[in-house]
């Protein structure tokens, strides 16, 4: 991978609001081409295969191909990303323990800025679940740092959902 295949996948990536439903296909194809440039046994290929499904509404084809990328050793910015994606794909065909499985870890992974990602994800997981109050939680544990005012008592109102 180089940083002129970076550049064109983050070129492709930044079209993709102009093909719509209907043309799909035709983004996944630019992805796909992409892709055949990449060594056979590289993480980056069934990663940006599988956000090209996951993004087109195909879930199912994505979940399979995330798996893929990380077993290949897709880890970092990518790998957590991978993660989050998955998650969010396993609960929309049906899957949404595995979801929570694969994502309560990273609660624990060293920050950045996917972190509330992993909480809202986690949180429709385990809404998904029937646990509603702790993805409440999750959810208003991550927004509460973003207010101008009430931080503290929201973190407290997240804890008290889950530990009353």
């Amino acid at each position: 991978m180089t940083k002129d295949w970076e550049d064109r996948v983050a070129a492709a990536w930044a079209t993709f609001d102009d093909y719509p439903e209907e043309r799909a296909a035709e983004f996944r194809a630019v992805i796909d081409a992409l892709v055949a440039e990449l060594p056979d046994d590289s993480p980056l290929g069934p990663f940006e295969q599988a956000c090209a499904w996951d993004s087109t509404g195909r879930s199912d084809k994505a979940v399979p191909l995330y798996r893929e990328a990380l077993a290949r050793g897709l880890d970092g910015y990518r790998g957590r990303r991978a993660k989050i994606q998955l998650s969010s794909s396993l609960r929309n065909v049906g899957q949404p323990e595995e979801g929570v499985k694969l994502l309560t870890p990273e609660l624990d992974a060293p920050s950045d800025e996917l972190d509330d990602a992993v909480r809202a994800t986690l949180a429709l997981c385990l809404s998904s679940l029937g646990r509603d109050r702790e993805g409440l939680s999750l959810v208003l544990g991550a927004l509460a740092p973003h207010l101008p005012r009430y931080q503290r008592s929201m973190a407290n109102y997240a804890r008290a959902l889950v530990n009353p």
